[in-house]
């Protein structure tokens, strides 16, 4: 079996158990190969978190490749097909945990930046490139790209353009790509009542009874005033309800309700904050009253238009013979952290339908085009001059 560059080093990456936050030397697999380019690299540990900087080139635009290095926990061995970390070649896929978020597209980076110093490295002199690999994007968010990018900032490091290789196609690999992602607003309600007797109602106040209709209202409401063609629409949803403690006679003291808000560019924290308070302002009636915590774990970015998108865009066009959708929707990604350094922000990687999954996988063939999408991508935007 002849096994390219590309899929032996995700198996590889793939075969270390690095799961979140340990790195168990992931990282430094990826390292050595870029210190045989020509890269100086910058270990980067914040915590528990292993991460790095590595950048080839002082000169021109600098295009960063980010990712992540850790996984998430395989679950039951024995619900697998295989060993989840054994990387198995099984009928064209190769089956392991990480393989598609995101070691895959990890590997591809590596073997695309190989290849195009091979073919074109006097042109690459003229401009500079970057990785930025966390091994916090899977846990807290807080020991990796965030850290690394204060870093950055502090050593004077720009990016022009920056690649997220999260797996973002939906079908098959190039047909949907992320320019933008929503923010996420998590939150923490407690409606105080009073205590009391369930016979005698007159003499307690019922916290979920003054907090239900007023929980429907919010989750019906209609955030955005306009409908925004880039993004869905804000969406509230109810995550945790909690009150009393199992007893069949007692009206609870209080309830708590846990909520996500995923918004777009057209709302601020602040502004969602207003918002919902006035909506919950029915809560403050008779002997009731709320306490509000919100906590902001990520804010909207959109890359409207922009080379990096074009290129990206054209480089699957090209090669994958469509065009993929810009889409803003999904979860959150360290995408979000980025985009405030570098606004030319753009998540481009595999199919994700069994990231996170029993038995994740990826077809071989598609390590491949993906490394040969990469190395278009950086043939547009740095051999241009």
């Amino acid at each position: 079996m002849n096994i390219s560059k590309t899929v032996a080093l995700a198996r590889e990456l793939v075969q270390i158990p690095s799961v979140t936050p340990f790195d168990g030397g992931c990282q430094q697999r990826i390292i050595q190969r870029l210190e045989r380019l020509g890269f100086t690299v910058y270990p980067l540990v914040f915590g528990q978190v292993s991460n790095f900087y590595a950048r080839r080139g002082r000169h021109g635009r600098n295009f960063c490749f980010a990712g992540h290095t850790d996984v998430t926990p395989s679950g039951e061995p024995a619900l697998w097909q295989c060993d989840p970390f054994a990387a198995q070649h099984h009928e064209g896929q190769i089956v392991g945990r990480g393989i598609c978020d995101m070691k895959g597209a990890i590997a591809a980076m590596v073997t695309a930046v190989e290849q195009c110093l091979i073919q074109h490295s006097e042109h690459f002199e003229h401009n500079s490139l970057s990785f930025l690999i966390t091994g916090d994007e899977e846990g807290h968010a807080i020991d990796g790209t965030v850290r690394v990018l204060e870093w950055c900032a502090d050593q004077g490091e720009r990016l022009d353009y920056c690649l997220v290789g999260e797996p973002t196609s939906v079908h098959r690999l190039g047909d949907c790509l992320k320019n933008g992602r929503r923010g996420s607003l998590n939150g923490v309600l407690t409606v105080h009542g009073l205590q009391g007797h369930v016979a005698y109602p007159h003499l307690a106040c019922n916290p979920i009874h003054l907090a239900l209709p007023v929980l429907t209202n919010l989750a019906q409401h209609r955030f955005d005033a306009n409908d925004n063609p880039h993004f869905p629409p804000t969406s509230f949803q109810l995550t945790r309800i909690q009150a009393g403690d199992g007893a069949t006679n007692v009206i609870p003291a209080q309830l708590s309700a846990q909520f996500n808000v995923r918004f777009s560019t057209e709302h601020t924290p602040e502004s969602l904050e207003a918002r919902i308070r006035s909506l919950l302002e029915p809560l403050n009636q008779g002997e009731g009253r709320f306490d509000l915590t919100l906590q902001v774990s990520g804010l909207p970015f959109l890359t409207r238009e922009g080379p990096l998108l074009y290129a990206v865009q054209e480089a699957v066009h090209e090669l994958m013979h469509l065009t993929p959708e810009c889409s803003t929707g999904g979860g959150t990604s360290d995408a979000r952290f980025i985009s405030r350094y570098c606004p030319q922000t753009v998540e481009f990687g595999l199919v994700g339908a069994t990231m996170h999954k029993v038995n994740e996988s990826t077809p071989a063939d598609d390590l491949n085009h993906l490394a040969l999408i990469y190395q278009r991508i950086l043939e547009k935007l740095l051999l241009a001059n």
